[in-house]
């Protein structure tokens, strides 16, 4: 079968300029679509030493093999670019339906290079794609710039991809969004698209539908998985609460990264249980065809106040990790930040280095611009975040990340700043839940925890440890034993998933399987490949040596794979450091690297040169060069 008859379009932004170009006939057993087709694509095409920022800098948006399918929670589109934060590969994953729209245009991929001379956008329909002016765009809210084009377009359902000042202004973790509740959040993709003065994506839903007519075998795979999904003991907790309604499970365990990972439990876990918020919802929404619907809008007061639930890691962050014992002001900010386009993880995470550094006294009133940084002060963060979004103050500086605003504070900060390859980490406490520690190390975007997603850790039994890595103590978060087998099995898994499209909580918090049995199923009936669960992985083992190389070819010079001094010095006793460098190098055998964690001569992706030169600008990249 013919890959859908898709198409890639290339965006020359400097020339303001649409091609499209068809994708090769046969590529999915290879390299299945999202994050595995840019990977490959930016392996081979992006220069060495270019400036994230700069014109040379190539921004990708692509669909998973299944996005827009009749798979069940196919929506995800992949973003990827250098990132401006970390300086390695960025890299965000987004639902809701821009990518199914994309899909229905007939279009796989946008491949944008260059850099407009006056702010622009980017429309496109089943059968048109151009560059238009975008300057009464520019300055705009994410919000309102979505609602400013749907009604100039005369469509109120086109789907809108943009950015919020934030981009506009060089935020390093600025986000791109879509409707409200729907972010590609990590690593700075909305600072990337500021940078090239591209505001928006917009997309016409189209008439196309990938891989054809359902057929019966068709219908059969996606009722299956859709009752695998329903008959998970967690289905009515996401239904109900989405992932706001963990917060309270998160502490229990001892997980959370409170007070800027102080602590790993919350005093105020009983004011923030994300589970009061269903008394506020009016409206579960959710993303293309998903039957899970973890998304809501809510209304406080009077009515009239107009939000949308935050997920976990933002209750989490903005919450415990800030000292914020407030439930509805963690819903503002975290609607404030999606609002000005700003990934509420690293704005979070930034929020709560700064007002450590204040209790600490090695930042002091003057410092902060007046603001009073103590724990928990909600105007204070409402007013850091808006500091963020334009350049200015203190927030101007944390938005540059926790690592280039410590070495500019100076003072000891940079033993408070909690980044992995500078990228903020996320909600869990690595000292206390050691796989995602591990994870936090060895992801390929830097410190995070759902670009690894081993919830596999808690999730399984003893027993399925034992039979699947050797050791028991694998499901063990408190042991350093199985770990790295463990964290492999769960990068391969997210690769792959976020290749098919398909969203991470039925895959992996729900199923909770890891063996990609039933995605091969249901990816063979779709689209007339045959999949299997063994073929899958080997793919992504090859992506994964090939993020790898790819960091190791554009990190920065003090590129690793190292925990942040705060949890290296003691306070943590589970971090010891035999336990990291054990648990690292069991990471790297089997992942079958060497004992630096360079993929060796036996891995596909290494045999490829290690300087690729860019294609020309002007030039159309020879597909068969991207493909494992």
């Amino acid at each position: 079968m013919m890959y859908d008859n898709c198409q890639m379009l290339y965006v020359d932004l400097k020339t303001e300029t649409c091609f499209r170009s068809p994708l090769p006939a046969d590529p999915a057993q290879k390299l299945p679509g999202g994050r595995g087709f840019n990977v490959g694509y930016l392996f081979h095409y992006l220069p060495r030493g270019i400036d994230p920022l700069g014109p040379d800098n190539l921004l990708l948006f692509s669909c998973g093999l299944l996005t827009g399918t009749a798979a069940p929670s196919a929506s995800r589109l992949h973003v990827n670019a250098l990132s401006p934060l970390t300086g390695i590969l960025g890299s965000s994953n987004v639902g809701g339906y821009v990518g199914p729209w994309l899909r229905s245009c007939g279009i796989h991929s946008i491949i944008v290079r260059g850099q407009a001379s006056r702010p622009v956008y980017l429309y496109m329909d089943e059968t048109l794609a151009e560059v238009r002016p975008a300057g009464d765009l520019w300055g705009l809210d994410a919000f309102d710039a979505q609602e400013r084009l749907q009604s100039d377009l005369g469509d109120g359902q086109i789907k809108v991809l943009t950015i919020g000042p934030a981009g506009e202004t060089g935020a390093r973790f600025a986000c791109i969004m879509t409707e409200r509740d729907h972010a590609a959040g990590r690593t700075g993709m909305g600072a990337v698209m500021g940078s090239k003065r591209l505001k928006a994506i917009a997309v016409a839903r189209g008439t196309r539908k990938p891989f054809g007519e359902r057929s019966r075998a068709v219908k059969s795979a996606v009722k299956a998985y859709v009752g695998e999904i329903m008959a998970s003991s967690d289905y009515p907790m996401f239904t109900q609460y989405g992932g706001a309604g963990y917060l309270k499970w998160a502490d229990d365990l001892g997980v959370m990264g409170t007070r800027n990972y102080r602590e790993t439990r919350f005093d105020g876990i009983d004011r923030v249980d994300g589970r009061r918020l269903k008394e506020h919802v009016v409206r579960s929404s959710g993303c293309f065809r998903c039957p899970i619907q973890c998304k809501a809008e809510l209304r406080f007061g009077n009515g009239k106040a107009r939000a949308t639930r935050p997920e976990f890691e933002p209750m989490i962050n903005l919450g415990a990790k800030c000292g914020l014992d407030d439930l509805e002001t963690i819903v503002r900010l975290d609607n404030l930040c999606s609002r000005l386009g700003l990934d509420s993880t690293s704005a979070a995470t930034a929020i709560a280095f700064a007002m450590d550094l204040f209790s600490r006294g090695i930042l002091g009133p003057s410092d902060a611009g007046g603001l009073d940084l103590t724990w928990g002060n909600g105007q204070a963060m409402e007013a850091l975040i808006r500091q963020m979004a334009s350049g200015q103050g203190l927030g101007g500086l944390l938005a540059q990340g926790v690592k280039r605003a410590a070495a500019a504070i100076g003072r000891g900060a940079d033993q408070y700043a909690a980044h992995v390859k500078g990228l903020e980490l996320t909600a869990y406490h690595p000292g206390t839940i050691l796989g995602t520690a591990l994870g936090y190390m060895v992801s390929s975007r830097g410190g995070d925890y759902n670009n690894v997603y081993a919830s596999l850790e808690h999730n399984w039994s003893p027993e399925k440890a034992e039979a699947e890595f050797g050791v028991t103590k694998a499901v063990d978060i408190h042991s350093p034993e199985g770990k790295g087998r463990l964290v492999r099995r769960a990068v391969l898994v997210n690769i792959v998933v976020d290749c098919l499209g398909i969203c991470k909580v039925p895959a992996l918090s729900l199923l909770k399987t890891f063996d990609l049995e039933s995605e091969a199923r249901l990816a063979s009936a779709i689209t007339g490949y045959r999949f299997t669960a063994d073929g899958l992985m080997e793919i992504g083992d090859k992506i994964a040596a090939m993020e790898r190389l790819f960091n190791l070819r554009h990190g920065p010079a003090d590129f690793n794979d190292r925990l942040p001094p705060m949890f290296r010095n003691g306070d943590s006793p589970l971090l010891t450091e035999e336990a990291l460098q054990r648990m690292l190098g069991d990471f790297f055998e089997a992942m079958g690297w060497d004992e630096t964690g360079r993929p060796t001569t036996g891995t596909p992706a290494a045999m490829v040169p290690d300087d690729v030169p860019a294609s020309p600008a002007t030039s159309t990249p020879t597909m068969k060069d991207i493909w494992i």
